[in-house]
């Protein structure tokens, strides 16, 4: 096919200089009605965002433009079939769930996965079977799944329906997907993979392997990331064993009928983009990366690392683009250097959690950018080092899952100060956001090392979402629910 091509923002293109009298909607009538927001937002911008029509398409049944694109990006990403998502990752995460399992059913599954998986257990009531994922005792992160302990999940449920991968975790670290897929494959299970930090592993250079060349069956793939789209865009990629059209009936379960025009063109220009010039993109992505971290790892008390953790397994590969810096040895939590850095230097970092900061780094990023990045850190380690003989390390704790999420989340609850909480089970999330994982999620027991935890994460002023009481100083839980439910 011709990757040159956009046909959704071709389309576009003509529809404006159609001359179009709009009695539907958006109510703005191509911004006429908003000039607040057109000046805003701009008058080119207001013109396309538009409903569904016949020269336009329509995203819950493509047949013309939209299917064209769609047809377009699953040849760029060596995919059956690629569906335009428009509410987040987290949609397409939700929907490849949905797809492959239902209620009952058993999902094998890292426990350090993004809450839109569990919220998707909640909305199928499908059972978690956690892996519960080795920590890197340095850096207190959690890595990818052993092939090992997949192997010993499968084996102990045989009935499950499918196994979900993590490619790559936030952190940039990658299981060996490939054996993965053949062992759940062997088993009658499918492949879902969480791809929304990789979608430049189908265009860079040296990168990690992409789910679809693993053989994964379905895989949600974040554009807005690192592919350049606007924010909430997607793509939901369909192996060669996966039904398009079934996997539609899903996708339309929970994504919008009247689709952003807005969001579907910026992943039709992105994939172009991606397409004719990803791998001199994610070269330049690369070196940027690479200087950064050269330049950090020569301060003194930072550790920004790379391929060097590899170990053939739980680190079966390394994502180089993420620019993860631990910074413990500087007395110091990864979101207190994350609040320094916003606060003090005017530059915004993707994330800090308790032991690491994320850089995110891309196309859009020149190499002076860096070099003030690496400049606020020199000077951030002159000022604030302290000891670190009271800071906490894990980022994750493994939990007791005691009820399945979908139990839990409808289960009458009760309210609870948190020292009360302990030995109940779960019936909410508790999560730092970013990176979304979840501390606890519904159907968890609840303990005293996860309640300090969450204290030690107030302190250092981690932004924790997810809960009823938006001060977190109390958790619901299920009503009576003190022993297990499974």
């Amino acid at each position: 096919m011709d990757q040159s091509r956009a046909p959704i923002l071709e389309a576009l293109e003509q529809f404006k200089s159609m001359r179009i009298v709009p009695f539907d909607v958006p109510g703005h009538k191509r911004g006429r009605g908003n000039p607040d927001l057109t000046r805003f937002l701009g008058e080119q911008c207001m013109t396309v965002d538009v409903n569904s029509m016949k020269p336009l398409d329509n995203l819950c049944h493509p047949s013309s433009v939209i299917r064209e694109a769609e047809e377009l990006a699953a040849e760029a990403f060596g995919a059956r079939h690629a569906f335009l998502m428009v509410g987040g990752t987290t949609s397409s995460v939700q929907s490849m769930v949905l797809a492959a399992v239902s209620r009952g059913d058993e999902i094998i599954l890292p426990r350090n996965v993004h809450r839109s998986v569990i919220n998707a257990l909640v909305l199928t009531g499908a059972v978690p079977v956690y892996i519960n994922p080795q920590m890197n005792d340095r850096l207190g992160i959690s890595l990818g799944m052993s092939v090992a302990d997949v192997k010993a999940a499968i084996e102990k449920h045989p009935n499950a329906k499918a196994v979900l991968v993590n490619n790559p975790t936030y952190y940039g670290v990658c299981s060996d997907i490939r054996q993965i897929a053949k062992l759940a494959h062997a088993a009658g299970m499918k492949v879902l993979a969480d791809e929304a930090h990789g979608t430049h592993f189908y265009f860079g250079e040296n990168m990690p392997v992409s789910a679809m060349a693993a053989g994964a069956d379905l895989a949600a793939v974040s554009m807005h990331k690192s592919g350049g789209s606007l924010t909430q865009s997607s793509f939901l990629l369909c192996g060669q064993n996966m039904n398009p059209d079934h996997v539609r009936q899903f996708i339309n379960l929970t994504q919008t009928t009247s689709g952003s025009y807005l969001l579907m063109v910026s992943l039709d220009i992105s994939r172009r983009t991606l397409a004719l010039h990803g791998d001199h993109i994610f070269r330049k992505v690369t070196n940027l990366t690479e200087y950064a971290r050269n330049e950090i790892n020569q301060i003194g008390d930072y550790y920004a690392y790379g391929r060097e953790l590899c170990n053939g397994d739980t680190v079966f590969d390394f994502d180089v683009t993420k620019l993860a810096v631990n910074t413990l040895d500087l007395g110091l939590a990864g979101i207190e250097v994350y609040d320094i850095l916003r606060d003090f230097y005017d530059i915004q970092t993707e994330f800090g959690d308790l032991g690491n900061l994320l850089a995110y780094v891309s196309v859009g990023d020149r190499e002076r950018d860096l070099e003030r990045l690496v400049a606020a850190l020199s000077d951030i380690r002159r000022r604030y080092k302290r000891t670190k003989a009271t800071l906490m390390r894990q980022e994750y704790i493994n939990p007791e899952v005691a009820a399945a999420p979908q139990e839990a989340f409808y289960a009458e609850k009760q309210s609870l100060s948190l020292g009360e909480t302990v030995g109940q089970i779960c019936a909410e999330f508790v999560m730092c956001y970013p990176p979304g994982i979840p501390i606890l999620a519904p159907g968890e027991r609840i303990t005293g090392a996860i309640l300090d935890y969450i204290r030690y994460a107030k302190e250092k002023h981690c932004l924790l979402t997810g809960t009823e009481d938006p001060d977190v100083n109390e958790l619901q839980v299920i009503k009576g629910g003190n022993s297990p439910c499974i």
